[in-house]
């Protein structure tokens, strides 16, 4: 397993370690005796117990290997349950069960965070898909509206993967959704949202965000780029071009002077508007070569006659085809925007 993983998992038990702790130590009687009903504080010792032994298996590099084969625990068991011991090959049938309904309900937590249904916006036509990597992923997209009522896009990608990846998302989400209702500016949002992400200290990684506003009867986008990939505007009246819709500013959670600006652009009848995370373009097939964004754009204007939903399906299905067969490497997400006449 990944050092970084032992790192992410051992601060996770030490801070459940120090306020668990703590609470037993300085909460006043009468809370205590709430919160704990008539259990006492047994119970509590004992998680506190369970939280040592686990520091103990990471001190003495114990932690994720399997009692019974000696191998590596996958780090999607450890990420829900990080005092597992088993690998799933060694696992009883009852407790592989047990086990994938776990598995499964974090991911429906996961997928419940994300729009189910496309919104209606006159004069678009949109379709998605998402998938994660592992169980849970750190990928984000989302609609919302703005103060004004304007139709809000937003794609976003949390940097690394799994449970702790999700949770800054879902927190990204509740931002996202606050801070939009009560602005009409694309870039105030992101600015404020980086401004709580880099000083609220239980979000302890970046992410890149471009955050989009559309307005139907001027057929207007602007949009706010914080060192996401560039999204594919592809122009089909006449000139069959392609523009990527570059970073306006850095990515969210990296600094303090935080500078960002807006960028606008008009969507003319059968324009495409592909948003996109990195594991589209830095997929790898088994050779080595990476997806990038020329077969991207390829694939684009092969299939540009497609609703947007189909169009998805194709991109995936040339995805699907190049990866060879080859387990996925990273969170691939891409929501797709056709102007319609």
């Amino acid at each position: 397993m990944q050092k970084k993983v032992f790192s992410q998992i051992r601060s996770s038990v030490e801070e459940k370690r120090r306020n668990l702790s703590t609470w037993v130590e300085t909460a006043p009687e009468p809370e205590k005796e709430l919160c704990l009903d008539t259990v006492g504080d047994e119970p509590v010792c004992e998680e506190l117990a369970v939280l040592d032994q686990t520091l103990q298996r990471v001190e003495n590099e114990t932690f994720g290997v399997c009692q019974v084969c000696h191998g590596s625990i996958e780090q999607s068991v450890l990420e829900i349950d990080y005092t597992a011991t088993i690998c799933l090959d060694c696992l009883s049938e009852t407790q592989r069960r047990e086990l994938e309904f776990e598995l499964e309900f974090s991911s429906e937590i996961q997928r419940a965070l994300l729009p189910q249904h496309a919104p209606d916006i006159p004069g678009l036509d949109i379709g998605a898909f998402s998938r994660p990597a592992q169980i849970i992923g750190g990928d984000y997209f989302d609609f919302f509206q703005f103060k004004s009522g304007a139709h809000g896009l937003a794609i976003a990608d949390v940097s690394g993967h799994g449970f702790s990846s999700s949770l800054l998302m879902s927190s990204l989400q509740t931002a996202l959704h606050t801070l939009s209702s009560d602005s009409d500016s694309v870039d105030d949002v992101i600015r404020r949202i980086n401004k709580y992400f880099l000083h609220n200290v239980n979000l302890t990684t970046f992410l890149t965000l471009f955050v989009a506003q559309y307005n139907p009867e001027r057929r207007r986008l602007t949009y706010a780029n914080a060192g996401h990939n560039p999204p594919l505007l592809y122009h089909r009246n006449g000139t069959e071009t392609a523009t990527w819709l570059s970073p306006t500013g850095a990515a969210v959670g990296l600094m303090e002077d935080y500078n960002l600006g807006a960028g606008l652009l008009m969507l003319e009848p059968q324009d495409i508007l592909l948003f996109y995370t990195d594991g589209v373009t830095e997929m790898r097939n088994p050779a080595g070569e990476f997806f990038g964004p020329a077969r991207l754009e390829a694939l684009v204007r092969v299939n540009a006659d497609l609703s947007a939903q189909e169009l998805v399906s194709a991109l995936r299905t040339g995805l699907d085809e190049f990866l060879g067969g080859a387990p996925l490497a990273d969170d691939l997400t891409m929501v797709a925007i056709k102007a319609l006449e």
